[in-house]
């Protein structure tokens, strides 16, 4: 596959995948996604490959999904089309994911960092989870992996108020394994992955398959409930309005 907003290179045993909608500032469109989970599934076949990391710019990790590419989908259209369920395609990998998250990480942005296995972020970074305002939620795993991250109390008043975290209370929290300054960020989370790809690669596939068990017990079902009622939000005015206003830089007036 010829790919046009991702770009990827190998670094001895290490594959990574850098997010490049560079005027939309890594906005995730439908192709974005594909490419991106063609090259996942491809460096996982990869024997050469021990380790992947998914990164973006240093102003923007990725600052969400493309709502011009969502404004005018229907509830019928989102549930036919069933949006959003190849999103989940990075929790099948069985090889470790590093995301290495500079400046803006929202929306599904935030949730591929989250989906990732851990997350070194520089200084720059921000989190956010501000769907609401746009008359939905999230739908690409948000509220499954927020809240098992932090804790409802917080996940709850993250997404109801749409509040982005700095790099540093995204490492109090948890979300963030550690804090690095921008220019060193992909120096350090190489350093990192060089060291995991020199371990067994059988063993890592299975730390991490154990790992996940424990911590996605009943996830599967969390997020089917969770596209659900993603999807239903099309078929309310408010999502039609939410992303026309972010659309035309302005308030959005919703009706319900």
């Amino acid at each position: 596959m010829k790919y046009e907003n991702i770009l990827t290179e190998t670094q001895n045993k290490i594959g990574i995948i850098t997010l490049h909608r560079p005027k939309a500032l890594n906005a995730l469109n439908a192709q974005l996604i594909t490419e991106m989970n063609h090259a996942l599934i491809g460096f996982d076949a990869d024997p050469t490959i021990h380790v992947i990391i998914l990164t973006g710019s240093e102003k923007a990790f990725a600052a969400g999904a493309d709502i011009r590419e969502m404004k005018d989908k229907t509830f019928d259209e989102v549930r036919s089309e069933k949006y959003l369920w190849d999103w989940d395609i990075i929790g099948t990998i069985s090889k470790p994911i590093i995301a290495a998250v500079s400046g803006y990480a929202l929306g599904g942005g935030h949730e591929f960092a989250m989906a990732s296995d851990f997350i070194i972020a520089s200084e720059s970074a921000k989190f956010g989870l501000p769907e609401i305002s746009l008359g939905i939620i999230p739908g690409g795993g948000g509220t499954q992996r927020l809240t098992r991250a932090i804790g409802k109390s917080k996940a709850f008043e993250m997404m109801l108020t749409g509040r982005m975290l700095n790099a540093s209370e995204a490492e109090r929290l948890g979300i963030v394994t550690r804090v690095v300054a921008v220019d060193q960020l992909m120096v350090e989370t190489i350093k990192t992955a060089e060291k995991i790809a020199e371990l067994s690669l059988p063993s890592v596939i299975a730390l991490k398959k154990a790992v996940r068990a424990a911590d996605e017990k009943l996830l599967s079902e969390g997020l089917k409930i969770e596209r659900d009622l993603f999807h239903a939000c099309f078929a309310h005015v408010d999502q039609k309005e939410g992303m026309a206003a972010f659309l035309e830089k302005r308030k959005p007036h919703f009706k319900s």
